[in-house]
């Protein structure tokens, strides 16, 4: 069951944090029965993409959870967090968002997992903040400028949803079948989409507003990220689908540019690699940790 933590983002944005697994639990001496890890056991704060939630890393949170403590945060506009209509939706602000909720819960020296937008918010945070970040997992996440073509195709991209959508089968058909961006049916593109979908009086509508969603994007998308990247001193995993919008060769200099950088790959994955194959994605992603843990 999750267990939901408020946390205070800056600004005084209220923002959910979520708990997907039990704490976990060690034997202090090798026999008998274990016991809860206390609060400084080793955390980890995983941070959801555009238009995600902190429940689309529930499985992840689940497995981490043995070992870890591991908290999924809803990012301000997002799931249960605050939507302010007039609120700052820069880099800055999910930036020290995710700062404040670490700090706030304790889990410092943290691994930061990030999946797109949150990937970036996490290796600018381990620039800004080197004390504060053990490691880092950077899930299908571009380093350079998308530029306005892509903004101007990502409005017109919200405007072709057919919302309000009569029911949850009718997300998942579109989003994993009908929609335009779908090369090929890809059913778990449609579950992660009826995972950001609520019921209203008429139909299926976004938990979020897309207009704020385009506002956070276009923070990101005109610059280039590379500084960053090269600030980042902690040891660091950069993750693709291999049919994600990460390609390979960018997804190698990212690596070259980090000061510690290392490589992986996930086989018969587009962007949502954790979605898409969630076993795959762990066995990326587990050595990593290993040797984290035995640092």
């Amino acid at each position: 069951m999750a267990r939901r933590i408020d946390v205070t983002g800056t600004g005084g944005v209220r923002l959910a944090a979520w708990e997907f697994g039990d704490p976990p639990k060690i034997d202090p001496a090798g026999s008998g029965p274990a016991r809860d890890v206390p609060d400084g056991s080793p955390g980890v704060l995983l941070l959801h993409g555009l238009m995600g939630r902190a429940s689309h890393w529930a499985s992840t949170a689940r497995w981490l959870s043995g070992r870890y403590r591991a908290v999924a945060l809803d990012q301000r506009g997002h799931g249960r967090s605050d939507k302010p209509s007039q609120g700052s939706f820069t880099r800055d602000a999910y930036v020290d968002d995710a700062e404040a909720a670490l700090e706030q819960l304790g889990l410092a020296p943290v691994v930061l997992i990030g999946h797109a937008m949150g990937a970036l918010t996490a290796w600018q945070l381990a620039a800004k903040r080197p004390d504060l970040v053990r490691g880092l997992i950077i899930c299908d996440m571009r380093a350079s400028a998308l530029g306005a073509a892509s903004q101007r195709e990502w409005d017109q991209w919200f405007k072709s949803w057919p919302l309000p959508f009569a029911t949850l089968a009718d997300v998942r058909k579109w989003f994993g079948e009908d929609d335009p961006w779908v090369e090929r049916p890809n059913p778990a593109r449609g579950e992660f989409y009826a995972e950001v979908m609520a019921e209203s009086p008429d139909g299926w509508r976004p938990v979020f507003d897309p207009e704020q969603m385009l506002r956070s994007r276009e923070t990101w998308v005109y610059d280039a990220h590379w500084e960053e990247l090269a600030q980042v001193r902690c040891p660091a995993l950069v993750v693709r689908g291999l049919d994600g919008e990460l390609g390979r060769a960018e997804a190698q200099e990212m690596v070259r540019v980090l000061p510690r950088g290392q490589y992986a790959e996930v086989a018969d994955a587009g962007h949502l690699v954790h979605y898409d194959q969630p076993e795959a994605w762990r066995a990326a992603i587990e050595p990593f940790l290993d040797a984290l843990a035995s640092d």
